[in-house]
């Protein structure tokens, strides 16, 4: 199935993968869906880089002791499950209105998928204070969503409970990811009964008549934007004088959310983004160490150093072989995220992972990086250096933390329909995968919005794997050909003297199969890694 990744072109065999091809080098583009400058980047000497870098960070030697295996005893090798993480979010579980399109949306898990993001996203996940959607109700049922005209107006889009995705992926075999515990966002994880809840008694009066001088009107928003420019004149010292039980309110009210699906979840949840995008707000004395409240550089108002308690409670919560992940988009702050990891583990935080999200939104910013046109705009340039390898191994190097890294977020957005912009976005995925894949640090990989037409407010229509019914594009071949295809393991060995095995394989669990001496076929399954 491999071809060399410097001078060949991934071939997928029209039995197994429909007969498309997806061009590896600039010596096989010969329509030139990409330039030459976007060639010069991924160059000969960048590509054998990340080929000697696979082989030596994601591979590793076995030797195995068949007993009672004669020397010269053919042995097939072959690997059944990557150590490495490939993943998809799956949020749309039974949502997109066509039984047999539902079911091929999950079969990605457990074929192409070992990993699962599940959505705990705060507003939608308790939309009603002290009712969380763990349990499925009709309006997340085939029924509902196959009757429903407008899906993606519905406020639990994306949004399905818990319950069932989580029975569903653990019955496959699949790693599951939680996100999100903490994050700040008014729009997308603060629920608008929140700080209502946490207002109350002399505080709420005084709210009302010392800073608002209006009626307070609380409704499908938690505090308001009009709100802001009032606290804003306000210090840190004020507002905890002035709120101290709003933000010990907020505070509990933070610690419970994940209390309680802590107790819920236990270690049922492999993994969790107990905060999301929250670098800015843990650098320097906004975080207000050891107050009630913080001026957020993103969020406005929040809890007093909301990161570091997030991961205190966390750990304090989850039982220890859960992993707890912070998650960011650092580009714009590689520095500060750096920054803010080593105070929170030099604060005694447990912080096993650390996320980084690569989203490419813009069809423009795909044509840019494909057709390598310079000067690019802001938003362009941006996106460039997110996928460029040198500067994805410069951002290594600044946010070496000793810990693994989890590219937890990936959107690359096709430009267009067209079978040229379905190349693009198969090209630009295969070398950021091989590249991401090379390198040491990182444990995972996951693919944010899998099938088109089902991303949030504001994400691009065509980036997904597949069509929105669920038909296999470009860039799913190119993965699957990858995951499945040149980064599986399977050989045809000899047993040696006294039956022992040797063989150099990804590292993963194996089933190594041979027939004795009286033609029973035997098996030894091992892990390699």
């Amino acid at each position: 199935m491999r071809k060399s990744s410097i001078a060949g072109i991934l071939v997928l065999s029209l039995s197994a993968f429909g007969g498309v091809k997806i061009p590896g080098s600039a010596e096989e583009d010969k329509d030139k869906v990409m330039s030459d400058a976007y060639w010069e980047l991924w160059n000969p000497e960048v590509q054998a880089k990340i080929d000697r870098d696979i082989e030596a960070n994601r591979k590793a030697d076995a030797e195995v002791k068949l007993e009672g295996v004669a020397e010269g005893t053919p042995v097939k090798v072959e690997q059944l499950t990557h150590d490495f993480i490939f993943g998809a979010h799956i949020f749309n579980f039974d949502q997109l209105g066509d039984k047999a399109i539902n079911n091929k949306y999950k079969s990605q898990f457990g074929t192409l998928f070992n990993s699962a993001t599940v959505a705990f996203y705060w507003n939608k996940f308790e939309m009603e204070c002290g009712r969380p959607r763990y349990a499925g109700e009709y309006w997340d049922s085939q029924e509902f969503w196959e009757s429903c005209p407008n899906p993606e107006e519905q406020l639990h889009w994306r949004r399905p409970p818990t319950d069932p995705v989580i029975n569903y992926l653990k019955g496959r075999g699949v790693r599951i990811h939680g996100h999100v515990l903490i994050w700040g966002s008014r729009f997308n994880s603060i629920p608008a009964w929140l700080f209502d809840k946490c207002l109350e008694g002399e505080e709420r009066e005084r709210f009302f008549n010392d800073i608002l001088k209006a009626p307070i009107k609380f409704g499908a928003k938690c505090f308001p934007e009009e709100y802001q420019p009032l606290f804003d004149k306000l210090e840190v010292s004020e507002l905890d004088r002035m709120f101290p039980k709003f933000g010990d309110n907020l505070k509990r009210e933070f610690a419970g959310r994940i209390t309680g699906i802590a107790e819920c979840y236990k270690d049922k949840v492999d993994s969790w983004d107990v905060v999301n995008e929250s670098a800015p707000d843990s650098v320097g004395d906004n975080m207000n160490v050891g107050g009630k409240l913080m001026k957020s550089k993103r969020y406005k108002l929040m809890p007093a150093d909301y990161a570091y308690e997030g991961f205190k409670v966390a750990q304090s919560a989850f039982p220890p072989n859960v992993k707890l992940n912070i998650n960011d988009s650092p580009y714009s702050w590689i520095e500060e995220y750096a920054a803010q990891i080593k105070n929170l583990a030099e604060r005694g935080c447990k912080i096993d992972i650390v996320g980084v999200q690569m989203h490419i939104f813009s069809p423009a910013s795909t044509l840019a990086i494909a057709s390598g046109k310079n000067p690019m705009n802001e938003a362009e340039q941006a996106a460039f250096k997110q996928i460029a390898p040198n500067e994805v191994w410069n951002m290594f190097r600044i946010l070496d933390t000793g810990r693994p890294v989890h590219m937890s977020e990936i959107t690359i957005t096709a430009p267009d329909e067209t079978e040229r912009g379905g190349m693009m976005q198969a090209i630009i995925a295969r070398n950021a995968y091989r590249l991401w894949f090379s390198l040491k640090p990182v444990m995972g990989i996951t693919w944010w919005n899998s099938v088109d037409g089902c991303g949030y407010i504001g994400e691009p229509v065509l980036s997904g794997l597949f069509t929105r019914n669920m038909e296999p594009k470009p860039s799913y071949y190119a993965l699957n050909g990858l995951i499945n295809g040149e980064w599986k393991t399977n050989l045809d060995v000899k047993a040696g003297k006294g039956g022992e095995v040797k063989f150099r394989g990804f590292k993963g669990k194996y089933v190594l199969s041979w027939k004795d001496s009286g033609g029973k076929l035997r098996r030894k399954y091992v892990h390699v890694k």
